[in-house]
């Protein structure tokens, strides 16, 4: 089963110059419980926004740049390739972005676990694709207060291919 995990603003705003808009510790923790163990696939650009590879994970990484390498990346320069590959070893990969990526990925996607940030972000420069609801079903919603260490609200949500 192949998941789409990520955090977007009320607008299907993920961020701005290739960074996040907020810091949400708990969803990043959240991301960590569900992805450790796991391919993770996303574009190049996401993955140059690590200061390191992240620990107890295979990196799959799409690039156009045909000499791209990265040490301890699985380059590819599709996702079909990127899917086919995570596939051979892992049946539960996650596509973790960036805005691109995502909407290439929707098409073979069976599940998005999305942190629906509530507020708005005009100045974001990438986004998640709009989910269209008669294709996907709601099974879990979770909400997260804004606290001391999250200075917006958000909602864990669950979707599932109808």
């Amino acid at each position: 089963m192949i998941t789409m995990i990520a955090a977007a603003a009320e607008n299907n705003e993920l961020g701005k110059d290739n960074q996040l808009l907020w810091h949400l510790p708990d969803d990043f923790k959240r991301f960590k419980a569900l992805t450790t163990a796991h391919h993770i696939i996303m574009g190049r650009k996401t993955f140059e926004s690590f200061p390191k590879p992240l620990p107890h994970r295979t990196h799959i990484v799409i690039t156009r740049q045909k000499d791209y390498s990265s040490e301890g990346c699985i380059v590819v320069h599709t996702i079909e390739d990127a899917i086919t590959t995570a596939l051979r070893a892992d049946k539960h990969p996650f596509i973790i972005g960036g805005g691109e990526i995502y909407k290439l990925g929707l098409p073979y996607s069976q599940q998005i676990e999305l942190t629906r940030v509530h507020a708005s972000f005009p100045q974001a420069d990438a986004f998640f694709p709009e989910i269209k609801l008669e294709e996907w079903e709601l099974i879990q919603s979770t909400p997260h207060s804004e606290d001391e260490r999250h200075k917006y609200p958000f909602t864990y949500l669950t979707y599932r291919r109808k």
